[in-house]
C-alpha cells in the first residue's frame, strides 16, 4: 500500500512555491521522493526553498515565473522538462488576495487576484496538460500526470471579498472542467482548499483572532502549511488514480456549521499555539522579516491587520 504514494522518480513543479502553502507542497513531494522546480517571482527565497529540498536527497531548481504571462509560463514548462527529462506532477498554488470593500474596489486590485488566482492557474494546468500529452505520444504506456490546484474554503463561504472568494470559486469549477476534458489523455485534475493558514500572508492576524479561528474550527487549532503535505501526496500519487474533478476540503471542520453554540474541547488539539507559528517564522526569517514570539508582524500585509482589528474591535 505505501508504494502507492511513492513518488520516486516522479518530477512536478510547484507555483509560489517560495514560502507557505507552495513550500510546504514542495518539501511534501520531495519528502515522498519527487524532485521539484520551485517556481515563483522572488528568486532569494525561492533558491532558499531549492536548496532545502537538494538537502533531501532529491533534484530542485528554481525557475522565475510570473504565472500571469502566458510567454513565462511556458518558458516556465519547458524549463522543466528540460532540467528533469519529464514532467508528472504541476502543483498550480501561486494566488494573492487585496482586501477591500467591493463598491469602491479598484478595478486594477480585480485583475491582479484574477489574474494570479485564476488566470494563472489556468494557464499552469493548460501548459501542463500540453507536456503530458506530448508526453504520451512517445510513451510505452500513456501515463498523463497530475494537476493539482490551490483553491479555498472561500469558494464555499462568502469570508472575504468578491475577487478572492470568486476567483477561488472560479479555480474549482476550471478544475472540474479540466478533469473532465483531459481523463482521455490519462491527466487528473484535482485541487486542495485550505482553511486559514499561518503563512506570511497572515503574520499580521492578531492572537485574538487566532484565538477565535481555533474555538471555531472542531480540529481546535489553526492550519499549518504542513497540514496539507498529506492531501498534495495523495492527490499527486498513484493512490489517487481514480480521483480526478475533486475539490478537496482541508479546514479541519471550519465550514462544516454556523457554530451558534461553543465547541468546547474533551482533550487538547493536536497541535499547540506554540507548533502553529513554526512554519511562520521559518518562512518570516526566510524573507527576512521581523516577528514577535507569536509570529505577529502587524506592518506586514497591515490591510489584513486593520480588517481584522475593526471587525474584532482590537485596539
Amino acid at each position: 500500500m505505501q508504494k502507492q504514494f511513492d513518488l520516486t522518480n516522479k518530477n512536478a513543479w510547484v507555483t509560489g512555491a517560495s514560502v507557505g502553502i507552495g513550500r510546504a507542497y514542495a518539501i511534501a513531494l520531495a519528502k515522498a521522493g519527487a524532485n521539484v522546480a520551485v517556481v515563483d517571482i522572488d528568486d532569494r527565497t525561492g533558491e532558499k526553498t531549492a536548496e532545502e529540498i537538494r538537502a533531501l536527497g532529491v533534484k530542485s531548481v528554481f525557475i522565475h515565473c510570473n504565472v500571469c504571462k502566458p510567454e513565462e509560463v511556458e518558458a516556465m514548462a519547458d524549463k522543466v522538462v528540460e532540467t528533469f527529462g519529464r514532467l508528472d506532477i504541476a502543483v498550480n498554488n501561486a494566488g494573492i488576495g487585496i482586501l477591500g470593500p467591493d463598491e469602491s474596489y479598484p478595478i486594477s486590485d480585480w485583475e491582479k487576484v484574477i489574474g494570479v488566482n485564476f488566470t494563472g492557474s489556468w494557464l499552469c494546468c493548460a501548459a501542463a496538460a500540453r507536456k503530458f500529452i506530448a508526453q504520451n505520444k512517445t510513451d510505452a504506456k500513456p501515463l498523463g500526470g497530475k494537476i493539482i490546484n490551490t483553491a479555498s474554503m472561500s469558494a464555499r463561504i462568502a469570508n472575504c471579498n468578491a475577487s478572492y472568494d470568486g476567483s477561488k470559486g472560479g479555480v474549482v469549477e476550471m478544475t472540474r472542467a479540466l478533469a473532465a476534458q483531459w481523463g482521455r489523455h490519462n491527466i487528473n485534475v484535482n485541487c486542495i482548499s485550505p482553511s486559514y493558514i499561518l503563512s506570511p500572508m497572515h503574520a499580521s492576524t492578531p492572537v485574538e483572532v487566532r484565538e477565535r479561528i481555533r474555538s471555531l474550527t472542531p480540529m481546535g487549532y489553526m492550519e499549518r502549511p504542513e497540514d496539507l503535505a498529506g492531501p498534495l501526496v495523495f492527490l499527486a500519487s498513484d493512490a489517487s488514480n481514480y480521483v480526478t474533478g475533486v475539490d478537496l476540503l482541508v479546514d479541519g471542520g471550519h465550514t462544516l456549521n454556523a457554530w451558534l453554540t461553543p465547541l468546547g474541547r474533551d482533550v487538547p488539539p493536536r497541535v499547540s499555539p506554540e507548533e502553529e507559528i513554526q512554519s511562520l517564522v521559518h518562512d518570516m526569517n526566510a524573507l527576512e522579516v521581523p516577528c514577535n514570539e507569536d509570529g505577529i508582524n502587524f506592518d506586514y500585509h497591515p490591510e489584513i491587520a486593520n480588517a481584522y482589528k475593526a471587525a474584532f474591535g482590537i485596539k
